[in-house]
């Protein structure tokens, strides 16, 4: 007869066959630091993947290189820095040539400041940046949750496949998680109409996340002419900052208001018609 104390014994192995059911839905996401994102454009809604990463961490989309492409710049950055490394190490040699006989070094003069200004730069590049579930610099969208899933499993090529949590998401992704939050919803389709209208119908929150989300996609698809629209100093640029200032309201928001009544509502349609047909252009629609 087995005594009560032989009991827990008998059943651990049932215990041990059971495995913990991974996260899902927002924890999911969070852990793996990816975002689903639905964007609304004039040839459809679209869902599709975003990551923001450092930019020391990501190979960027391939695409004809571009002169004035930002990573492009940024490359060259890392070059001029590597070769400033070379000076360095000219600068320690010449001082152990002028080591004295007792082994001490002569006094030598401080290097300039300014030497050093390259690295602060580099620094100030590594800042995060957005990339997308892209490949050969277009967007991959799809129109149903389990088609961007079967893509994600498939194993096929993109962007995405660079970071370090793909393959748990790849693992462990399901239809039900792609719920994108209300901030990850972009209605593109909708700007131009509504910039038609007149300052007074002006939807604040619709065209500030409209740059938010255009910018991103300038910049993780290369696009030249969008981020050059959307730059600082641009009138779009100057739009964009108007309407965050009159969405905050109190006094700035009233100075926000009459800027915004300065600007053409037709120069701003224009300008957004012509960045979202370039972003529309580079869009790989995949069912």
């Amino acid at each position: 007869m087995t005594s009560q104390s032989d009991e827990p014994e008998a059943s651990a192995p049932v215990a041990e066959k059971s495995s913990p059911v991974g996260s899902s839905g927002r924890d999911l996401w969070d852990q793996v630091r990816i975002e689903p994102v639905e964007i609304a454009l004039p040839g459809g809604v679209g869902l599709t993947l975003r990551a923001y990463r450092k930019a020391s961490e990501l190979e960027p989309t391939e695409i004809e290189i571009d002169e004035d492409d930002p990573f492009e710049a940024r490359k060259r950055r890392a070059e001029e820095a590597e070769e400033e490394v070379i000076v360095d190490d000219e600068y320690q040699a010449l001082l152990a040539e002028g080591e004295t006989g007792d082994g001490k070094s002569e006094s030598a003069e401080e290097p300039d400041p300014a030497d050093f200004e390259d690295e602060s730069a580099t620094q100030a590049d590594d800042e995060e940046v957005p990339m997308f579930l892209s490949h050969k610099g277009r967007l991959l969208a799809f129109k149903s949750a389990e088609s961007l899933v079967s893509f994600v499993r498939s194993g096929a090529p993109h962007d995405l496949a660079q970071l370090d949590t793909w393959g748990d998401l790849a693992e462990r992704v399901q239809s039900s998680d792609i719920d994108p939050q209300p901030e990850d919803r972009y209605e593109l389709d909708l700007v131009v109409e509504n910039l038609r209208g007149g300052h007074d119908t002006w939807d604040l929150p619709l065209l500030i996340n409209a740059g938010e989300v255009a910018r991103d996609l300038g910049y993780a698809l290369r696009i030249k002419p969008v981020i050059l629209a959307l730059a600082p100093g641009s009138p779009l640029d100057d739009l964009d900052e108007s309407l965050r200032t009159a969405e905050k309201g109190g006094m700035g928001g009233f100075f926000g208001r009459r800027r915004l009544k300065k600007i053409g509502a037709q120069q701003a349609s224009l300008g957004w018609r012509s960045v979202i047909g370039k972003i529309s252009a580079a869009v790989d629609w995949r069912d």
